[in-house]
């Protein structure tokens, strides 16, 4: 069982920055893939960008390809995303997940929601303009 937390959401202004943390408990695999997501009242859950432990290879929507960054300490367990440059529309709740399953970082089936087994409870991003 995994236990995923996240942390850093806030309200910030447009073209700011923030870090958001995702703290996992419990038995990681060394193939596991950290994944963000994020969800607004009127969308569903988009992916973000993913990370598999291994290999630290990436994966990011185009929608934040080159603002935001995600990243991992295996000494604390902690996937990061790093969020620069941010817009209104990056306003919403974002989401860690983890999969212990070995999916490629590559393929499509990385932004697919069912993939993850394990969700933290979201923190919030406001953008304001």
């Amino acid at each position: 069982q995994v236990q995923l937390v996240e942390s850093g959401g806030g309200l910030v202004q447009a073209g700011g920055s923030l870090r958001l943390s995702c703290a996992a408990s419990g038995r990681t695999f060394s193939n596991a893939v950290t994944a963000w997501f994020r969800q607004t009242p009127e969308n569903e859950r988009e992916f973000v960008a993913a990370i598999r432990w291994s290999d630290i290879s990436t994966r990011y929507a185009d929608s934040v390809k080159g603002r935001f960054t995600i990243s991992r300490d295996s000494t604390r367990n902690t996937v990061y995303l790093q969020l620069d440059n941010l817009r209104p529309e990056d306003t919403a709740v974002y989401y860690c997940a983890q999969t212990n399953r070995p999916i490629s970082v590559s393929g499509g089936s990385v932004g697919s929601p069912g993939k993850y087994d394990y969700w933290g409870q979201g923190t919030r991003v406001t953008v304001s303009s």
